[in-house]
């Protein structure tokens, strides 16, 4: 009895294997897009309000029309495309410091609560 042929050798077997693991694509998500597809997608996304950013607003009445709310948008695009991780972004009589790179506001003022006008920890200003 030759046992040499009853068995498969080590290659056979682990060139059977690959083979069929590589013909899956391996840059393609769940939903068949490419990674630069999702990224891209997350780009495009509206701004979210933190937790804190929403408490901010409601303490001092402040409520954003959708017109204001499409300029953060913009202004968040233009500092993306700048390469902003943290910016502060100036609307009317408001400001606002947004995480561009979670697409998050992070915290909102008025007028009347900026009294010191210092604000740190950011990379840039987009006046919106």
């Amino acid at each position: 009895m030759d046992i040499k042929n009853s068995f498969s050798s080590i290659e056979q077997i682990t060139g059977q294997y690959l083979s069929n693991q590589l013909k899956k694509p391996i840059n393609k998500t769940s939903d068949g897009l490419s990674f630069a597809e999702v990224l891209n997608s997350k780009k495009t996304e509206e701004l979210k309000f933190s937790k804190h950013a929403d408490a901010r607003l409601n303490e001092r009445n402040i409520s954003l029309s959708p017109e204001q709310i499409e300029r953060l948008n913009i202004g968040a695009k233009k500092a993306n495309a700048k390469g902003i991780g943290e910016s502060l972004m100036i609307m009317d009589d408001l400001a606002f410091i947004v995480n561009i790179k979670n697409n998050t506001v992070v915290t909102a003022i008025d007028s009347k609560a900026s009294e010191e006008n210092i604000f740190t920890n950011i990379d840039g200003a987009v006046i919106v």
